[in-house]
């Protein structure tokens, strides 16, 4: 049995039934970290060898003394470099934040320790988790797990590429602009960004507004991604608009026999959004492996909205929200020679933003919600590509243009994630195939208000119909090519 090829289902079982002992399994984490994390430098942080022995060997004493587990027993689990975690640096990709270490576990954080996993160490992101990128001056540049040379995605490329590369068996991101779907696309994972309050977030400054971010999972199984939802969801009074728990994703799964689903595809919003050659192709040959499983795809020509009108709500809300979360770091004027110009440019673009402009975005926000909603009279699901470009130069910072359309802004080249997340709707990105030259691609399936459950059911039956594939591994010929550096960022 290779262990770090187990799903962490199999794994769990595996633990669970004394197969292997956990032990065993941070022995070889570890080992396939020391093998794999150089070139890619997906974990940071990464915790002392010994301490981590020690705590596996604490959960096989649990195990022998016939106690209770958690699913997650004995899991290694690395988190992603935003969410808290007590006693372990929290950077935030932030050279102001290179040194804190916060007293308490953010609550996801303590749900997964809950269930059993032992943390080892921290996935990288973005500065701030701002970019889709995965690069920052504390750590540096995270490669892509099917190409070193090319962007992992992000905010969650250090999750991302972790499973990919098997130095994990399931992961935790977030997602705001889609931090959970595109390095997932770009990884040939999957990734899931809950429901709007799905899976809340404490400690936090703001618990009405802030909304536009969710913490979730990514997995190599739909069956995965739904066990740690399951862990990360539920209801806390602390958060007041945080979902009632639900029963159990995971379970719901088991016996589903898929239904006819009516997708419809968005695919470039009537060639309002630029893409790279082959990217809509290859999403029409993942939409092809849903009409197998007895779905129609229908493609809206008119999706019923204003792309651009979107588009403008949508930055001042970004930079309303992106401005208040930098603003505790600029109440120095020193630090600003610390922070990367694309984050001092969301808070800067926000300084002459008004109540009323803010709450006329809201009213526009709440008329596009109406509009989604409208759509989903004839539609179960709506689909798009989960990035607009191939994984791009790892040196590069952002694409500047695509298809020869200049972007105008550091994010503008992302903007086919930003309608599942004003929404507030569930949306998970599957792998969907590959470029001539070996670089995956994801799929996003974007679900009705609250329907989290229909739509992991729905990503089942794609698995099973997408072995082809799932099934393709990165090409680790680039362990025995080196002269790939894992330090510095792009130029």
């Amino acid at each position: 049995m290779n262990i770090t090829d187990l799903t962490a289902h199999a794994l769990s079982a595996a633990i669970r039934s004394r197969q292997v002992s956990c032990r065993e399994v941070m022995q070889a984490t570890l080992a396939r970290i020391a093998a794999v994390n150089p070139l890619h430098n997906a974990i940071v942080s990464l915790r002392d060898a010994d301490t981590l022995l020690r705590e596996a060997d604490g959960c096989d004493a649990v195990l022998a003394s016939g106690q209770p587990v958690g699913w997650m027993h004995g899991l290694p689990q690395a988190i992603k470099d935003i969410a808290q975690t007590a006693g372990l640096r929290t950077t935030s990709g932030s050279p102001l934040l290179r040194d804190f270490v916060p007293a308490q576990d953010g609550l996801m954080v303590q749900r997964m320790r809950a269930a059993g996993c032992i943390i080892i160490g921290k996935t990288n992101t973005p500065e701030f988790g701002l970019g889709s990128h995965t690069f920052n001056e504390v750590f540096g540049l995270t490669r892509n797990a099917y190409d070193p040379s090319k962007s992992a995605g992000g905010s969650s490329g250090g999750a991302a590429v972790a499973l990919a590369t098997r130095m994990v068996s399931v992961a935790d991101g977030s997602d705001f602009m889609g931090s959970l779907r595109n390095p997932a696309g770009w990884n040939n994972v999957f990734g899931f960004r809950p429901s709007q309050g799905r899976v809340p977030a404490w400690p936090a400054n703001d618990v009405w507004v802030t909304q536009l971010s969710t913490e979730g999972p990514m997995a190599r199984t739909v069956q995965d991604l739904a066990l740690l939802l399951d862990t990360q969801s539920g209801y806390d009074p602390r958060v007041p608009l945080s979902l009632p728990d639900h029963p159990s994703f995971a379970a719901a799964l088991d016996g589903f026999e898929p239904k006819a689903a009516r997708i419809g595809w968005l695919g470039d919003l009537g060639r309002y959004l630029p893409m790279e050659p082959g990217v809509l192709d290859v999403c029409e040959q993942a939409l092809r492996r849903l009409t197998e499983c007895g779905c129609t795809v229908d493609t809206i020509a008119k999706p019923g909205f204003a792309p651009e009108q979107v588009w403008q709500t949508w930055l001042v809300w970004r930079r309303w929200l992106v401005a208040a979360r930098l603003a505790p770091h600029l109440a120095n004027p020193a630090n600003r020679a610390l922070i990367k110009p694309e984050a001092l440019w969301e808070h800067d673009q926000a300084a002459d933003l008004s109540g009323a402009q803010t709450l006329a975005a809201s009213a526009q926000r709440s008329a596009f919600y109406q509009q989604m909603l409208a759509l989903f009279e004839q539609h179960d699901v709506l689909a798009l590509p989960s990035a607009q470009v191939w994984p791009f130069d790892a040196e590069q910072r952002w694409p500047t243009q695509i298809a020869g359309r200049q972007m105008d802004t550091y994010h503008r080249w992302m903007e086919v994630v930003i309608y599942a997340t004003l929404a507030g709707l569930p949306c998970i990105s599957v792998p969907a195939g590959f470029s001539a030259s070996g670089l995956p691609m994801g799929l996003q399936l974007i679900g009705r208000p609250r329907g989290d459950l229909a739509l992991l059911q729905l990503a089942r039956a794609y698995e099973n119909a997408a072995q082809d594939v799932l099934s393709v591994r990165p090409a680790w010929r680039f362990l025995a090519k080196g002269g790939v550096s894992n330090g510095g960022r792009p130029g």
